[in-house]
């Protein structure tokens, strides 16, 4: 456990592969998560080819890790194979909906992070990409994937080539809610969030920005009310035309 404890984002790598045979190890292990069903509606698109990378980079708005690191995993929600099976057999399904994207999303969600977890307990380093959703269609068309396949995370793997800093987490208490959930008072916020407030780099981030507070450079500047709304209109209309 002490090892989740101590666990940092790794951006940079040694120009070093990975074997198939450890990743297919590690995958053998991430199938084995929970998923409803035991239905598995999910694929890992593996990238190792430097110009399919090249082509990936800027659905990630070119992080030099998507390019840099060995191996890009693009984990997907992957409806297609599942009805494809239904149909042979005679069975009628009905997985083309908002509530079966959402149960691949988490299904998808779950093997990425406990691959995640095994990959790091062979030493390799991981970066989780956020932009994955940003950008769904420029990742479609860059590994060809068919209807009722979602891209919903991005790994990029690797051996380190750095050992970061740990970024700051929120205390347990601003998280955890026992029995029901307890909104939080002004106090409360004030507490929680008062270490995150304090550290040197979230305050050279605000002057940075410009701005008078660290919320304000979460909402004037990093994830912006009309990019939000935006990428919600292309997300949705993304989902529709792969068939969802």
């Amino acid at each position: 456990m002490e090892n989740f404890k101590n666990r940092r984002t790794i951006r940079k790598y040694k120009q070093k592969d990975i074997s198939d045979n450890l990743l297919n190890d590690l995958f053998e292990s991430a199938f084995r998560a929970s998923t409803v069903g035991n239905m598995q509606v999910y694929s890992v698109i593996v990238t190792r080819d430097d110009q399919r990378k090249a082509k990936l980079a800027p659905a990630h708005f070119n992080q030099p890790m998507v390019q840099e690191a060995p191996v890009v995993l693009t984990f997907c929600i992957d409806l297609n194979r599942f009805s494809k099976w239904c149909k042979q057999r005679n069975a009628e399904p009905g997985y083309n909906n908002f509530e079966w994207f959402v149960t691949g999303a988490v299904d998808t969600l779950l093997v990425a992070q406990t691959f995640c977890i095994a990959a790091e307990e062979k030493g390799l380093g991981i970066c989780y990409l956020g932009t994955t959703t940003y950008n769904p269609h420029l990742i479609i068309d860059a590994l060809e994937l068919p209807e009722l396949v979602f891209p919903i995370a991005t790994i990029t793997v690797g051996w380190p080539a750095e050992n970061p800093e740990q970024v700051d987490r929120l205390p347990l208490e601003g998280l955890i809610h026992k029995e029901t959930y307890h909104d939080y008072t002004l106090k409360d916020i004030d507490r929680i969030y008062s270490y995150k407030e304090s550290l040197l780099t979230n305050k050279q981030f605000i002057l940075e920005n410009r701005k008078e507070t660290l919320a304000q450079v979460f909402t004037d500047v990093r994830y912006k009310k009309e990019d939000n709304e935006a990428m919600s209109k292309l997300l949705w209309e993304i989902m529709k035309k792969q068939g969802f």
